[in-house]
């Protein structure tokens, strides 16, 4: 468990220490830790419970549980007047949730109020953690209206100045994509300038299990699991409906694995083998050791920490994409106190700004193009930050970029039921579970297309699911899933379920015994010993055994299981490029200067994206954006 302890001297001290258990529900609980007797009876901002001359808290420390990505505990301590330090034990993401974990406590301390702004791309942890001592000061006594009085005061800043910034390369977006072509253009021996509009470096990449596929063509690997970078190519083309332009996925599938040297080459590890993510369709898989979508960012800050040339202009908005006599040469951004920065390259802009799975009203219109969705509304949760909602797009389209497929919207079925977040999901692989509905029914392919599963679910009862799975993964209970989270700590905070008979998981999933043990004995029949083996079952399941060949079925307890439902994931739609990268405009043409790449960009995946496609898409493109983006002359 991670701790973050701040006081109001103004001194932060960050310790770690065991690690912390999930929540299910928004605020599970509030107990009290301090020697406090009682909890305080409500009471007005100017007096507490202790009656005292000027009390606004009955002095003590606090606790409440909440959920942000994870579960935290908030502790705060007051005196009679004043907040005095705050606790944070949690298990949010280094990156991702964690800054608004630091910033967030320390701004209240210093104003001593609570109408603090989120940290943009962490909504979830930041009004977690506002949530948390707002409950904690409610124990100490505090009214609902010196609740209000306290989000009414809020930090007084400045406007800095306006400015103008110039580089050699300007990249709009410092997730996966923006900061492969950020390091790729300084190791040109470019100076770049990487605009941000959240306060950290991630993206979507980030909160993704970190996963890419790539093929070493010829290697161990490769002939063990009978691939190659054909297949590679004729699935992902394959697996979005041929609609995918076959040059964006030769360049794609083929660029790969120098893709995952390079990340290499800059220090990052990954695991010996490969596996299949869901809806991957084939064992091809890289693991980095970091856990979710850290690794790579721990990669890119330690290059810029060692080498000059890449400045990070966060917490700054790009605006308005600057063409002059047909070429672009820069951005107009919004600075965090309302000013405008101005940013020209002496050479490329290169656009990673993401997709906009955030956007509800984006998402709603494109997908009456394609009517392929139930519903894209405020009900469907996502996976993505909250800072993805499709702003490259609309700046894009602005000078006339050309547009594609984007009603190509791609859904999982693998969605916190609370947050939509991936986090909280148990599977390592997909040979080794199953998917069952409130009935206890197998009822998809699940080693099939993520649309396909997708779809599925969404005519099962409540949109709702079950993954089914024994112990082969997690033979002790302190091992990890893919986002760093112990399937112990899952369990005891509800959002994972644990039995030592199928029986009794059955009874703590409430459904039919019957059905569910009905649906394991038979996708044990395909599995390793099985007298199916090698067959392909009633679902057109094909993918049963691991690629180290152990997995034997769903037979060794104790046995677990996790809810999910239906989350946005990844828009396959955007701006059009080229295999140089450079957009192109509603004429064809290719407009001067501007380079794109990741999920801002469409017509790679064709209407499904093969799961471990999307990280390798941000590496391949964004080093081919980088070097172009270099390379470009006015």
């Amino acid at each position: 468990m991670k701790k973050n302890l701040f006081r109001n001297t103004g001194k932060r001290i960050i310790t770690f220490g065991l690690a912390a258990m999930l929540a299910a529900s928004a605020l599970t609980g509030c107990s009290k830790s301090s020697s406090v007797s009682n909890p305080a009876p409500s009471g007005v901002l100017t007096q507490s419970a202790s009656s005292n001359e000027g009390a606004v808290y009955t002095a003590g420390t606090y606790s409440a549980t909440v959920t942000g990505m994870h579960e935290m505990t908030v502790n705060v301590t007051v005196s009679e007047t004043e907040i005095l330090d705050i606790q944070i034990d949690h298990q949010e993401t280094s990156g991702v949730g964690e800054p608004a974990v630091e910033s967030i406590p320390a701004e209240i301390l210093e104003i001593q109020g609570l109408g603090v702004d989120v940290v943009s791309g962490a909504t979830l942890t930041s009004n977690a953690v506002i949530e948390g001592v707002k409950e904690c000061l409610k124990q100490a006594g505090l009214s609902e209206e010196g609740i209000n009085k306290l989000l009414s005061i809020k930090k007084d800043e400045e406007k800095i100045e306006d400015q103008e910034l110039t580089a050699d390369v300007v990249v709009i977006g410092a997730g996966g994509a923006g900061m492969a072509a950020a390091v790729t253009a300084n190791q040109a021996g470019k100076e770049v300038i990487v605009i941000e509009k959240t306060g950290k470096m991630g993206g979507n990449t980030i909160l993704s299990g970190g996963a890419l596929n790539a093929v070493e063509e010829g290697s161990e690997t490769a002939v063990a699991n009978n691939d190659s970078v054909e297949k590679h190519y004729n699935q992902t083309f394959d697996g979005g409906d041929q609609e995918g332009d076959p040059v964006l996925v030769h360049t794609l599938v083929n660029n790969a694995w120098s893709g995952v040297e390079w990340l290499k080459s800059l220090g990052m590890e990954f695991y010996d083998g490969v596996f299949t993510v869901t809806g991957g369709m084939w064992p091809r898989a890289h693991k980095p050791v970091e856990p979710e979508g850290t690794g790579f960012f721990k990669t890119y800050q330690n290059y810029i920490d060692t080498h000059t040339g890449i400045t990070m202009a966060y917490n700054t908005t790009a605006e308005e994409i600057i063409v002059e006599d047909g070429v672009v040469t820069g951005v107009i951004c919004t600075g965090k106190t309302g000013n405008t920065v101005t940013v020209k390259a002496v050479n490329g802009v290169v656009l990673a700004t993401g997709g906009f799975g955030r956007n509800v009203e984006m998402r709603m219109k494109y997908n009456e193009i394609t009517k392929k969705w139930p519903a894209l509304d405020e009900s469907i949760p996502s996976t993505n930050t909250s800072g993805i909602t499709g702003d490259g797009i609309i700046m894009a389209e602005a000078i006339g970029a050309n547009l594609v497929q984007m009603g190509n919207i791609q859904l999982l079925p693998l969605g916190d039921p609370e947050t939509g977040s991936l986090s909280g999901n148990i599977e390592h692989a997909v040979e080794s579970r199953i998917f069952v509905n409130l009935e206890g029914n197998r009822f998809v392919n699940e080693g099939g297309r993520r649309d396909e599963m997708t779809l599925a679910l969404f005519e099962q009862p409540e949109t709702k699911m079950y993954i089914v799975m024994d112990s082969d993964t997690y033979p002790q209970g302190n091992e990890l899933n893919n986002f760093g989270e112990s399937i112990a700590d899952l369990v005891a905070a509800g959002r994972a379920l644990k039995a030592d008979t199928l029986e009794e998981l059955a009874e703590l999933m409430n459904v039919p015994a019957k059905n569910l043990t009905a649906g394991v004995e038979n996708y044990n029949r395909y599995c390793k010993g099985g007298d199916l083996k090698g067959k392909t079952d009633e679902f057109g399941r094909t993918l049963f055994t691991d690629t180290d060949g152990i997995n034997d079925g769903i037979n060794k307890g104790p046995f677990y299981a996790a809810l999910r439902v239906p989350t946005v994931h990844h828009t396959m739609g955007g701006v059009q490029i080229n295999e140089q990268a450079q957009v192109m405009d509603t004429n064809g043409n290719v407009i001067s200067g501007l380079y794109a790449a990741g999920e801002v960009t469409g017509g790679i995946h064709g209407s499904n994206r093969l799961g471990g496609n999307a990280l390798t898409d941000t590496v391949v493109f964004g080093r081919i954006a980088g070097t172009n983006a270099a390379d470009f002359v006015k």
